[in-house]
């Protein structure tokens, strides 16, 4: 299976939200990863039918996704970031909707739905209705109804926000069982949802690519700049001239700080692992 964005651009008069987005996508999870106003939305919208590029095209195994039409549509399942439900609707009744919009057989229906609710502990609240949830159900029956029919090409818009640690985890791992054959892009603020479960990760900025590549060896790029550092209260302020500080906390003798520098800071210290939270600190410093 392959995905294949083909030099895709998307301007909105002069401004240029997408310029020349070339990637090929095949089997597993990929995090798309950016700052806000980088372009993730606006590239997800094109894949999804939502927006019309400026130029480019996109292939599904070889085909233009725009001649296949419905049928693509039908391999694809798509969670946006906004929760746009019928506040009406019970969950139950929104999903047997949804099934009826893509067709699917009753009897499929009945077992995916119940499978769903389950899976995503929303069974207690299936007649319950959609405007009445909370935020954390909702988006949780938002990615029910995109992973309905088992789709081939499964497209999640920040699909963890609202939810707590718990959830979070069982999102990720039902996420990840469905990869095991599907293209899953995910696209995240929180950089820990991808990091043990994503093929790799891409970031984006300014509506360009800046690198697509595996955790690991991401995270082996910033290896030597990352930093635990223990610095005197008094002397917090100054230290923010020698690197970003991607968290702190008070220690026994003063603060302990985790900082991206490319040189050793002139404070007691010493090199830490690094994780996708270096990267992402790394690739777009304080740009949200």
């Amino acid at each position: 299976m392959e995905l294949e964005f083909r030099n895709i651009c998307k301007s909105y008069g002069p401004k240029a939200a997408l310029s020349g987005i070339n990637l090929t996508l095949n089997e597993g999870i990929y995090g798309l990863i950016g700052p806000n106003g980088a372009g993730k939305s606006t590239l997800l919208s094109i894949l999804t039918g939502n927006l019309r590029p400026s130029s480019g095209e996109i292939r599904f195994n070889g085909r233009n996704t725009d001649s296949m039409g419905r049928e693509f549509r039908s391999r694809l399942g798509y969670m946006p970031q906004q929760q746009a439900l019928y506040p009406s609707f019970s969950c139950e009744s929104f999903l047997y909707y949804m099934a009826s919009l893509r067709g699917m057989k009753p009897e499929r229906a009945d077992a995916r739905i119940a499978k769903l609710l389950r899976l995503l502990e929303l069974e207690e609240v299936k007649n319950k209705p959609a405007g009445a949830l909370s935020g954390g159900m909702r988006q949780r029956l938002l990615l029910a109804q995109a992973m309905l029919d088992e789709p081939d090409v499964l497209v999640l818009d920040e699909p963890t926000a609202g939810l707590d640690p718990r959830q979070r985890i069982a999102v990720r791992n039902l996420i990840a069982g469905a990869a095991l054959h599907n293209i899953v892009i995910l696209s995240t603020h929180v950089v820990s949802d991808v990091e043990y479960v994503a093929r790799e990760l891409i970031l984006i900025q300014e509506g360009r690519i800046l690198t697509k590549d595996t955790p690991q060896n991401l995270c082996a790029a910033v290896e030597g700049r990352v930093w635990e550092v223990e610095v005197p209260e008094e002397s917090l302020e100054e230290c923010y001239n020698y690197g970003l500080v991607s968290s702190l906390r008070r220690g026994r003798n003063g603060v302990m700080l985790r900082m991206l520098s490319g040189e050793k800071p002139p404070y007691r210290c010493r090199p830490a692992e690094p994780t996708l939270e270096d990267v992402y600190l790394d690739a777009f410093g304080d740009r949200e």
